[in-house]
């Protein structure tokens, strides 16, 4: 609730039921196109009407309307008669209902008893409705159906574009044999002399190595960069960038 509206609290002293009701009459409530859903009756006890509210019998009967209203032509009868079940307190709690209507928040009144609104455990519409419901539960979420038709235009491949050519790379990876290492860094010297940065495609067409073999000769004389703007690529480390000079001295 925003601490910036006002409070309506004219009805705050007002005492309210908050009752609990089954699924299936608030589901027919919701639905229901007629302003009266049903009736209420209240008889004391012989006892009397104790101010706790707590000894007399409630009563309350569905309308007619309601209580046949059905979604399916298989939809079980419902129930129309019940009886609220009054709890003695409200275990120690304060309750109190709000309304909200556009911008205006108002207090409708505080919780003054609890009821729970049970049919009669006879009733045969409640029998036959418990037993609709188990039966629901206990049908498979899932069923296996076989289809005559194509469902969608979706063709499963035998094979994606990604593992050919992956496929393609290790045997053409297989059919390179290894050089002597002194002779792949001879080569890979005389490429960095061209030029400074290589990418990996363009060394293994140059050597005609395996990948994994080259790769492991690269960690040792070699940098891979992974900032840019020269980003995935390879360079000579420094104590190798002029070897050429350091032999002739």
């Amino acid at each position: 609730m925003s601490s910036d509206k006002d409070l309506e609290c004219v009805n705050g002293s007002r005492g309210l039921w908050l009752v609990k009701v089954p699924k299936y009459i608030s589901a027919r409530w919701n639905k229901s196109v007629t302003p009266e859903v049903g009736k209420l009756t209240i008889k004391s006890t012989p006892t009397g009407f104790p101010a706790g509210g707590s000894n007399f019998d409630v009563r309350f009967v569905l309308n007619d309307a309601v209580a046949e209203m059905k979604e399916n032509p298989d939809d079980a009868a419902i129930p129309k008669d019940h009886k609220f079940n009054l709890s003695k307190s409200n275990a120690g709690q304060t309750l109190a209902v709000f309304s909200q209507t556009g911008e205006k928040l108002s207090l409708e009144g505080k919780v003054v008893e609890r009821a729970e609104c049970r049919p009669a455990s006879s009733d045969m519409n409640y029998m036959k409705l418990k037993k609709q419901s188990i039966y629901q539960a206990s049908k498979p979420q899932r069923v296996v159906k076989q289809l005559d038709k194509i469902v969608n235009s979706y063709k499963p491949v035998s094979d994606h574009k990604n593992n050919i050519e992956f496929e393609m790379m290790k045997k053409s990876e297989g059919k390179k044999s290894r050089e002597d290492k002194d002779k792949v860094m001879d080569m890979l010297f005389a490429a960095f002399e061209k030029h400074q940065y290589y990418n990996i495609k363009d060394l293994v067409r140059i050597t005609r190595q395996p990948i994994t073999y080259l790769k492991e000769i690269l960690k040792e004389i070699c940098t891979y960069n992974l900032k840019n703007p020269h980003k995935n690529m390879w360079e000579l480390k420094p104590e190798y960038r002029h070897y050429r000079e350091q032999e002739a001295e």
